[in-house]
């Protein structure tokens, strides 16, 4: 179920010779089986090679699937992997990027409700928010009377995480689960 894949394609983005190779993975929870053909595709422009997937069901949506991916590639290939995913407004998915030196992680989440979420990751794998971020929420939950803990909770990408979860532990032994239950 698990896909190794390797970004090959360097066009336009410098030297990659001269950079920290970076890796990270691709959660598919839940993508109809019609698109599965149309996110390789997609995915294939990313990575600069055809890309296979072997898909499992997903028992929580009927007529959906599920896989993951370990990539490796240079910096910035886990945004250009949510992008290209951004266009499929139907499917749940989480993309990871480890950080490298001089480069923090990151982590993407989307789902049909919510739409996309993006967040540095430290090299422990938590949640950093960067101090402008949090004055613009304290200034928001001034402004709309929303509670400073409803504006954090959506920084960190609880609602995500919340929605994702049962996708996340569908599968008996998903190394999704696993990842998650680390503290």
């Amino acid at each position: 179920m698990t896909v190794y894949l390797t970004a090959t394609s360097t066009a336009g983005r410098g030297a990659a010779s001269e950079q920290l190779p970076s890796r990270g993975v691709v959660f598919l929870h839940s993508c109809p089986r019609a698109l599965s053909p149309h996110l390789e595709w997609a995915l294939a422009a990313v990575f600069g090679t055809e890309v296979h997937i072997d898909w499992a069901e997903q028992p929580i949506t009927p007529g959906c699937v599920r896989a993951e991916i370990i990539w490796t590639g240079v910096p910035g290939t886990g945004a250009r992997l949510a992008s290209a995913l951004l266009a499929f407004s139907q499917v749940r998915y989480e993309v990871t990027e480890d950080g490298i030196p001089g480069r923090d992680g990151e982590r993407f989440a989307a789902t049909p409700s919510l739409g996309l979420f993006r967040a540095t990751i430290g090299p422990f794998g938590d949640v950093m928010v960067h101090e402008e971020r949090l004055r613009t929420a304290l200034s928001h939950a001034q402004i709309t009377g929303e509670s400073v803990a409803d504006e954090i909770a959506r920084l960190i990408g609880e609602p995500w995480d919340d929605e994702l979860e049962p996708f996340r532990s569908a599968h008996e032994g998903s190394t999704v689960r696993l990842m998650h239950q680390v503290v």
